[in-house]
């Protein structure tokens, strides 16, 4: 009988290159609910934290939810070239940073980077590999429900991100993968997005992220 020599792959595994994954949907969809829940479960990913323009509201922590500056600030971080992408959003501004991108990429480390529905279509341009996850409502009442329990947007602001919630949902197709977050099954939406990651991981022909 013919002895099987050992093919094992080099240390340089494809399983290896790091994943780009962008969390999006519209809002209200629970995607701050679904990454404190894959952040609590102890997932290895680096959660790469917004900067933005828009009030602190009091359960936020600077740092943490995310990088709260100035309007003059963020316009410094956009002439010096420090941001990925960048978006103004129902009046506030929105960015990426892409100094911790790049550290993160350079330790070989899986990102997840949330980020609007806008900001996705510009990650897209510029890391056409990433990984597009649409983070949905399971019904427009439901999503109505959340937006009223978060008790910060006033009438005329509700019927606004209603609106654009329809128009945003029809971008589906810009996304790699659609997950919906049902109101009591936020476990179920975390697992869906940790098997995607699995199953990438798993690709013959990986993604090749460079920044």
């Amino acid at each position: 009988m013919k002895k099987t020599t050992d093919r094992s792959l080099p240390s340089s595994d494809l399983t290896s290159r790091p994943l780009f994954i962008v969390l999006s949907g519209s809002s209200g969809a629970g995607k701050d609910a679904v990454l404190a829940k894959l952040k609590e479960s102890g997932y290895p990913l680096n959660y790469i934290t917004t900067t933005t323009t828009r009030p602190q509201r009091p359960n936020e922590k600077n740092g943490i939810d995310y990088h709260f500056v100035s309007i003059e600030s963020f316009q410094q971080m956009i002439k010096k070239e420090e941001l990925l992408e960048w978006a103004n959003v129902y009046g506030n501004w929105y960015g990426v940073p892409k100094e911790p991108v790049r550290k993160a990429l350079a330790k070989g480390q899986d990102i997840m980077v949330k980020v609007d529905i806008q900001g996705a279509a510009s990650i897209k341009k510029i890391l056409p590999e990433g990984i597009f996850i649409f983070l949905m409502p399971p019904s427009k009442d439901e999503l109505l429900t959340r937006l009223k329990q978060r008790h910060t947007e006033s009438p005329s602001e509700l019927a606004l991100r209603l609106k654009a919630a329809e128009e945003e949902i029809k971008q589906l197709p810009l996304f790699d993968y659609s997950v919906t977050n049902r109101w009591d099954e936020i476990e179920q939406a975390v697992a869906t997005i940790k098997a995607i990651i699995t199953a990438e991981k798993c690709r013959v022909t990986p993604r090749k992220i460079t920044l």
